[in-house]
């Protein structure tokens, strides 16, 4: 075997490191080595005579892409955007996207602010302090939760970014999450995308779901290290009490999970309900943190702005990726929305009676054309099940399609959100009263003819 030592020059900032190698056998060059003189004892090297066969370029994508399944909505946004090129009037009640606009105010302010030139650099990827503070203000007035807005309150470019991101600090090869199911896509695939496993468990009633998370947590080796809680409920709309809360904390302490808890519609409840706080909960913050956003309630979907807080580990491990992926939301942004979190909480009220008044006209319209719908107590959408002689002839996929190509209006099937939704709709409320009328005489007159069994 032949060895090689080396001796090293001294290092020091700014010097580059040299070694000389001492090859046994080897006679040293009398004249300086000079890469421009050509070595002409090496063979030389003939030119190819012919071209290789061209092969089709490949891109490789990495393995958690490929885990991805094809997009379910896919073929429904096809024909959404198909038919609304022809020119045909589609009512969309697929996506939670608000129609209607921020406060006036909050607008000014972003203006005012995008005026400022001192506003356009780079922000802090964990938001400007007076923002964190604000946040911290309305987590102690609406739910009498303490927080320190320096330590435990990050914002997020929308809760969605905030989420995946954390899932990215928290989950690698061989971790488990718990997930509610059926389930909004980020809540599994946020998961898969940072390498790990999911187990979905039923969310309709909420004290079998924690009977569940218990039995797979005494179960599972190893057992799983985050649990994904999403109340009020997409898309289902399920909702909860306080008490949820408290054992959900105790079971985290038992087995040493990690709580996230989705709370992206805290803002938008109906008939006198309040949506809890996960916060609220004694000892909430040992084991996990809540996702907040200004998408719904303040009609601020587009801007983006979302907000992490609790257990502040996890807030620093999310702080590390992103400190890694972005530099934070556009600063005008920002204190727009100070000023809608400190002016504009009797707008957010308005917006949820808004809500409530579409949800009864959308679930008197379906109960008149016999659909068995639960008016929701929260959220954007009613969850409505397929009535029973399309459900046995046809997929939710199908039926979701067939009302947009016959009927004009746009629907998610409930088997884009896993296969506990299988033979559901979601519908969502961001149409206003008339349009939601109009949408319901549609399907009416789609569904005129009975199938076929």
């Amino acid at each position: 075997m032949v060895t090689c030592t080396a001796q090293q020059a001294p290092y020091s900032v700014g010097r580059s490191l040299k070694a000389e190698f001492l090859l046994p056998n080897v006679t040293n060059m009398s004249q300086p080595f000079n890469s421009d003189t050509p070595n002409i004892d090496a063979p030389a090297i003939k030119p190819p005579t012919t071209d290789p066969v061209p092969q089709p370029f490949e891109v490789k994508f990495a393995s958690r892409v490929d885990r991805l399944p094809p997009y379910m909505f896919g073929r429904i946004n096809n024909s959404l955007y198909q038919k609304r090129r022809a020119g045909d009037d589609v009512i969309d009640l697929g996506m939670g996207n608000p129609s209607d606009p921020p406060d006036p105010a909050v607008i000014q302010k972003l203006a005012d602010a995008a005026a400022d030139p001192g506003n356009h650099g780079y922000s802090k990827s964990n938001g400007i302090s007076n923002l964190r503070r604000e946040v911290a203000s309305k987590y102690y007035r609406q739910y009498g939760v303490r927080l320190d807005p320096e330590l435990e309150v990050m914002s997020c470019l929308g809760s969605k970014e905030g989420f995946s991101h954390m899932c990215l600090a928290l989950m690698g090869p061989g971790d488990t999450a718990m997930i509610p199911s059926p389930y909004f896509p980020v809540h599994m695939y946020g998961v898969i995308l940072a390498s790990g496993n999911v187990v979905a468990l039923d969310v309709a009633d909420s004290e079998r779901f924690l009977r569940n998370v218990a039995y797979t947590c005494e179960h599972m080796a190893p057992t799983p290290k985050v649990l994904i809680v999403n109340y009020p409920h997409n898309p289902s709309s399920a909702v909860i009490e306080p008490e949820f809360f408290v054992e959900v904390v105790r079971l985290a302490k038992k087995y040493g999970f990690m709580v996230i808890h989705d709370f992206a519609y805290a803002d938008v409840a109906f008939d006198g309900y309040r949506p809890p706080s996960f916060l609220a909960a004694a000892g909430a913050k040992d084991v996990g943190v809540e996702f907040t956003t200004m998408s719904k309630g303040y009609n601020m979907a587009g801007w983006r702005v979302g907000f992490c807080a609790g257990n502040s580990e996890m807030i620093r491990g999310l702080g590390t990726v992103k400190g890694y992926y972005d530099y934070g939301m556009f600063q005008a942004i920002q204190i727009a929305a100070i000023v809608a979190l400190r002016e504009t909480e009797a707008n957010v009220e308005r917006q949820s009676q808004i809500y409530q008044g579409r949800r009864d006209v959308l679930v008197s319209g379906l109960k008149r054309l016999g659909w068995n719908v639960t008016p929701p107590k929260a959220g954007m959408f009613v969850w409505a099940e397929v009535p029973e002689a399309w459900r046995k002839t046809m997929s939710t996929m199908d039926f979701a399609l067939k009302l947009l190509e016959e009927g004009n209006v746009a629907v998610s099937p409930g088997s884009g959100f896993g296969q506990a939704g299988e033979g559901f709709l979601r519908m969502s409320l961001v149409e206003n009263e008339q349009r939601l009328r109009q949408a319901v005489r549609q399907i009416g007159k789609c569904l005129s003819q009975t199938p076929l069994a």
